[in-house]
């Protein structure tokens, strides 16, 4: 699970899941909602490198906004390595990357990334940033929502700037190393 969050308060349903594996990128109430998961998981909140459940994630530190955290605080991109496909999820990242968090980056097969603005990058940001990593997968985050009581911009922007269709979302994503595209990206829009 990645940055669960409190929904009631943000008029989403409340969270009920069960995890290995929790990440929160950032101490702000839409991310960090550990409580909300049951079992007894693996938490990590913090930049550095991890090991649990064959399951290797590296924390990257960044920042929530375009002032060096002055505004909104830090952030932690997190990557993880899953039987041979890596995943990067961005969390709340708010500013450009520098190169050495591009190079932790490199050979993402997925990238989760906001997309929605206000308290993230933008359509536009998130785009040049996605040309840049050059993912098999993306799948856009933190937008608005029906329902979603957060001032964010849809994912439409975003689908513009690389120049596709939103379609649409799915249920659910499984992925095995062999089923990620090839040719070119594919961008995966989630139900919430």
């Amino acid at each position: 699970m990645t940055d669960p969050y409190e929904g009631s308060k943000y008029g989403l349903k409340p969270l009920r899941l069960k995890a290995d594996i929790v990440t929160s990128s950032h101490d702000h109430d839409d991310h960090n909602n550990i409580k909300a998961i049951s079992g007894q998981p693996f938490v990590i909140n913090t930049p550095g490198e991890f090991e649990t459940k064959e399951v290797f994630i590296w924390g990257v530190h960044s920042w929530h906004d375009n002032k060096e955290g002055a505004d909104r605080g830090d952030n932690v991109i997190f990557i993880f390595q899953i039987e041979g496909v890596k995943i990067a999820h961005l969390g709340d990242l708010g500013t450009s990357l520098s190169d050495k968090q591009f190079e932790k980056l490199e050979g993402v097969d997925i990238l989760m990334v906001p997309v929605g603005g206000v308290y993230t990058i933008d359509g536009k940001q998130a785009a040049d940033l996605v040309n840049k990593v050059e993912p098999r997968i993306v799948i856009p985050m933190h937008y608005k929502i029906p329902g979603l009581k957060l001032k964010l911009d849809g994912v439409e922007k975003f689908c513009n700037e690389l120049g596709i269709k939103a379609n649409g979302a799915e249920d659910k994503l499984s992925i095995n190393k062999k089923d990620l595209p090839v040719d070119e990206m594919q961008v995966v829009l989630l139900k919430p």
